[in-house]
């Protein structure tokens, strides 16, 4: 039973390199080709109760369970797949003292405050990056660097002066740059120091040895499917497998199971990054952003001895656009930027965008007391999944932390917020409906070309259906199991996902990544192929 999550592991990840660390999609990451697995072989008492249970062993889960390991706690560390499957595997990497929602933003939102310990919750987090690094001696290419922000026109520049001013004033380092390594004219940009890079799956894995070092328990190929919760703790429950324990964190990018408040408060993107070699040695020596929309950034990282050019940007939400468009409006972008030789690596991750700016972390609305959550760090995953570990680590030790309210997930404050709860709302229903209708009907499944996938009518049945590279079908309902939206055909990651709530599942139904825990439903077809 704990291995049927990864039943259709193979398929999925076709296009990864065998031995190479599993992650949510078919496209391997840059990090993937480079980082060892480390074994993660464990076992679990059923009459023991352990102190915290930790779900999903991305940066913030891993980073949570080692801080409370380390205090003394007995942690087990459970995920679906493996340590680095979700976005921490198909991150760009880039450690940073702002984040994607400006500080402006936070001060329009919430207030001047609230924008200075936003500034002070991300700063302690890169702290406690570089003093892991530093400490546990992990060998994950970790390198301090400038960030440049420039902008193109007049209105960016506006932005850009947003940006900078508000930074000052939440205490962030930040200054206007005489010169910036922009890859094209520029009107303005400012440069913050004391940035950093990193490769985030030898990070991952540095953070796994010490965790284990310590007595720390992971499972893998373990989906907790439910959790039963009594009076002083709960029992979370995979397959025949039971573990008992105090405290539960969900650390899953966004909380599993049925209909919670926080699928509405947060709305799923796809990211796209790509690696590239150049034919000269132009690549930048500095993290580098515009202020365009769609956005860029760049940075360079070297792996056996050759250099590569990062550089990501053209999101869309999950299920909306168009996925192979991005990564060729992407490509064709950098090419004007710069002098590409190859492309080396394509892949993509999902991010959750929050309906206030600021993440989600501390106790699960509507769920029993010590059942915790974190969620909704739209583009900067890395330094807010540690931002959450520290939050949590002071919940579930203390039973306070001084970004308590600032980050509480129950919270109910900005009009913005509500605004935008609005509109993801009526997006979530406008897909629910819209997406019911209209459908191509086909009279035969051989239509379908080989390696994609379409959501059809056929024989007054809609159907999810995606044909393999062998011409085999793969036919199923294409109503997803969390909350009923239609799932859409992902060509390039060679996945189904739920345009409203950024379920996703493999070409054979299988739930990649929450919020649904049940698989979409097979259907057998009498076909004449």
């Amino acid at each position: 039973m704990e291995n049927i999550i990864n039943r259709n592991q193979e398929e999925l990840t076709a296009g990864n390199q065998a031995g190479s660390i599993g992650r949510d999609g078919y496209n391997e990451s840059l990090w993937q080709k480079s980082a060892e697995k480390e074994s993660a072989i464990g076992n679990t008492d059923p009459s023991v109760l352990y102190d915290a249970l930790i779900v999903g062993a991305g940066i913030t889960g891993m980073t949570t369970a080692l801080l409370l390991q380390k205090s003394g706690l007995k942690c087990v560390l459970a995920d679906a797949h493996n340590p680095g499957y979700g976005t921490t595997g198909g991150t760009s990497a880039h450690i940073n003292t702002f984040a994607d929602t400006t500080f402006a933003e936070v001060e329009k939102a919430f207030d001047k405050q609230a924008a200075k310990q936003f500034a002070e919750s991300i700063a302690e987090s890169v702290e406690l990056i570089a003093t892991n690094v530093r400490t546990y001696n992990i060998d994950c290419d970790f390198r301090w660097q400038n960030g440049y922000v420039y902008a193109e026109t007049d209105k960016e520049v506006d932005e850009l002066n947003d940006l900078y001013e508000s930074a000052l004033r939440a205490g962030v380092v930040a200054e206007i740059a005489d010169q910036a390594p922009a890859p094209v004219p520029y009107q303005k940009a400012v440069v913050f120091e004391k940035q950093a890079q990193f490769h985030p799956l030898k990070y991952l894995v540095g953070l796994q040895k010490q965790f284990t070092e310590l007595g720390g328990i992971i499972l893998e190929n373990t989906r907790i499917d439910e959790i039963d919760s009594h009076a002083d703790f709960h029992i979370a429950k995979s397959g025949e497998r039971q573990i008992k324990a105090k405290n539960v964190v969900y650390a899953t990018h966004i909380p599993p199971g049925g209909v919670n408040v926080l699928h509405f408060r947060n709305a799923p993107y796809r990211s796209y990054v790509i690696a590239a070699t150049l034919n000269d040695d132009s690549y930048p020596d500095s993290l580098v952003y515009d202020m365009k929309d769609p956005y860029h950034y760049f940075r360079s990282h070297e792996m056996d001895g050759q250099k590569y050019l990062i550089a990501g940007g053209h999101d869309h939400k999950t299920g909306h656009g168009d996925p192979e468009q991005s990564f060729a409006d992407l490509i064709n972008y950098t090419k004007r930027c710069y002098e590409v030789k190859s492309i080396h690596s394509q892949w993509s991750a999902q991010y959750y965008v929050p309906a206030d700016g600021l993440p989600y972390i501390g106790h699960l609305p509507g769920a029993s007391n010590g059942i915790y959550t974190a969620t909704g760090f739209n583009g900067n995953g890395m330094i807010l999944g540690t931002v959450s570990a520290i939050v949590l680590n002071d919940l579930i030790l203390k039973g306070q932390s001084r970004y308590e309210s600032l980050f509480s997930p129950g919270r109910i404050k900005p009009i913005a917020g509500f605004t935008e709860m609005v509109k993801e709302g009526a997006d979530v229903v406008g897909r629910f409906i819209g997406d019911r209708f209209g459908l191509e009907e086909i009279a035969s499944v051989s239509e379908i070309p080989v390696g994609s996938g379409e959501i059809v009518t056929y024989k007054d049945q809609k159907l999810a259906v995606y044909k393999d590279v062998q011409g085999n079908i793969h036919a199923l309902n294409p109503v997803c199991t969390h909350m009923k939206c239609i799932v859409h055909w992902n060509n390039s990651e060679k996945s189904w996902d739920c345009p409203c709530h950024g379920a996703r599942f493999d070409p054979d139904g299988v739930v990649v990544t929450g919020p649904a825990r049940a698989d979409l439903e097979k259907v057998n077809l009498d076909t004449d192929q």
